[in-house]
C-alpha cells in the first residue's frame, strides 16, 4: 500500500502527522505501507534528506509546479505504481486524490482519500494557492475526492457533515481519525515539584497564571482575535503572562511592547516543547468563524493536553469545543465574556493528560487504523 503525497513539505506536522502515520500502520498485522511524496523543486534535496531522515524507505519525487505540469506528475505516479506493483493508495489531500483517481480505472487502484480538512474553503477563504486556475477548479475535485474514493478519512466529523452538506456525500464508507502524538508519546504524572521545576527554569513566579500559545501566527490562525483576547485578559488580571512558541513575529514584538514582561517568545525544537508546556497553565486555541477552522484538527490541541493544560478554545473549532465542554478540560470562549482564571491542581492536569491518552494517541484509534487496513487490503 502506498500513502501518497502531493506539495506537502517536511515539518513537524509532516513529521506526525505523515511519517508517524505510516510508522504506526506499519506496526498492524501484515501491514506493508510505503510513503511516496511528490515535493517542491525549491529546496528539493535539502528537504528530500529531510523525509529521508524520518522515513529511510520513502520514495521522494520532484513536483513539478502549477496547473501545466500536473499532468506529468500524473505520469510518473503511474510509472510508480507499475514499477512497485502497487494497486492501494491513501492520498493526503484533494491533489494527491486527484492524481490518484485519475489512475482508479487504468490500474484499477483502490483509492482512500485521507481528507485533512475543507480544502477548497481554505483555498478561498484564506488565499493559499494564488493560482486562479486551481481555485476554479479545486470545489470540483474535491467533490470527486469525497465522492469516487473507495474509503475516506475524515480529521473530525464536522468534516463529514461538510462533504454532507457541501457534496451530498451519503455514504458510510469513511473513518474519523483526528490529528494525534507521535507514538513516543509516553504520558507524564505531574506533581507540585515537578510543575515548580519546569516554571523555575522558565522564569515563572508561584503566582503567575501562564497562557501559552503553541505553533503559526499565519492568517488562519486569526491573530486579531487572538489580541484582543489577550489584551483583556491582561489588563483584567495583572498576575496573567502569555508564553508564544513561535518564531519571531511583528505581532508579538507589539505585544511586548504593549505589556512589557507579561509577553514572552520562545522557539524551541520539538522535542522540547512538552517539558516548557509543563510550565505553563492553560493553552490558547483562538480562531475566527469560518468552514475552514468549524472542520479543523489543529495538532496542538493534543499537544496541549499532553502536558496537562486545560484548553482555551474558541466556538466551532472541529469536535474540539464540544470536547472541552463534555469532558471540562479547559474553557469555551466568546468574544466578549469576562472570565476568571486560576492554576491548575495536579490532579486536573493529569486528568488531561488521561484524556488525550484515551483520545488523541495513535493507539487510542487503533481499531479504526485496523479497520482501514482492512477495507483496503
Amino acid at each position: 500500500m502506498i500513502y501518497l503525497t502531493y506539495a506537502d513539505q517536511p515539518s513537524g506536522v509532516f513529521s506526525s502527522q505523515v511519517v508517524d502515520v505510516c510508522r504506526y500502520m506499519n506496526t498492524l498485522p501484515d501491514a506493508k505501507i510505503r510513503l511516496v511524496a511528490f515535493i517542491s523543486l525549491h529546496q528539493y534535496n535539502k528537504n528530500k534528506a529531510r523525509i529521508k531522515t524520518d522515513d529511510p524507505n520513502a520514495w521522494v519525487l520532484p513536483m513539478l509546479p502549477r496547473m501545466t505540469a500536473f499532468g506529468f506528475n500524473r505520469f510518473i505516479l503511474l510509472m510508480v505504481l507499475l514499477l512497485t506493483g502497487e494497486r492501494n493508495i491513501i492520498a493526503r489531500n484533494v491533489l494527491a486524490c486527484k492524481m490518484a483517481i485519475q489512475l482508479k480505472k487504468i490500474l484499477k487502484l483502490k483509492v482512500c482519500f485521507d481528507g485533512r480538512g475543507a480544502i477548497a474553503a481554505e483555498w478561498n477563504e484564506y488565499n493559499v494557492v494564488p493560482f486562479p486556475e486551481w481555485k476554479q477548479l479545486i470545489h470540483q475535485w474535491e467533490k470527486q475526492c469525497v465522492v469516487d474514493s473507495d474509503w475516506r478519512i475524515a480529521v473530525s466529523s464536522e468534516l463529514v457533515r461538510y462533504w454532507n452538506e457541501r457534496y451530498d456525500f451519503t455514504s458510510s464508507d469513511f473513518s474519523v481519525i483526528p490529528c494525534t502524538l507521535n507514538t513516543g508519546f509516553k504520558a507524564i504524572t505531574l506533581d507540585e515539584k515537578n510543575i515548580a521545576s519546569a516554571r523555575e527554569q522558565m522564569g515563572f513566579g508561584e503566582q503567575d497564571i501562564v497562557l501559552v500559545y503553541s505553533g503559526s501566527t499565519a492568517g488562519w490562525q486569526s491573530f486579531d482575535m487572538l489580541h484582543d483576547f489577550l489584551k483583556r485578559i491582561l489588563n483584567e488580571q495583572l498576575h496573567v503572562k502569555v508564553l508564544f512558541l513561535s518564531e519571531k513575529d511583528k505581532n508579538v514584538d507589539a505585544l511586548k511592547k504593549e505589556f512589557p514582561n507579561r509577553i514572552f517568545q520562545k522557539f524551541v525544537k520539538h522535542h522540547e516543547v512538552t517539558s516548557v508546556l509543563t510550565s505553563c497553565d492553560y493553552g490558547i486555541l483562538l480562531r475566527e468563524k469560518s468552514v475552514t477552522n468549524r472542520v479543523a484538527s489543529p495538532t496542538k490541541f493534543a499537544e496541549y493536553l499532553s502536558a496537562g493544560l486545560p484548553v482555551l478554545i474558541s466556538e466551532e473549532i472541529g469536535d474540539y469545543t464540544a470536547f472541552v465542554e463534555t469532558n471540562h478540560c479547559g474553557k469555551v470562549l466568546n468574544s466578549t465574556e469576562t472570565i476568571k482564571l486560576n492554576r491548575q491542581s495536579p490532579a486536573e492536569r493529569n486528568r488531561c493528560i488521561t484524556l488525550v491518552t484515551e483520545n488523541y494517541t495513535k493507539d487510542s484509534q487503533r481499531q479504526k487504523y485496523l479497520q482501514l487496513k482492512q477495507v483496503m487490503n
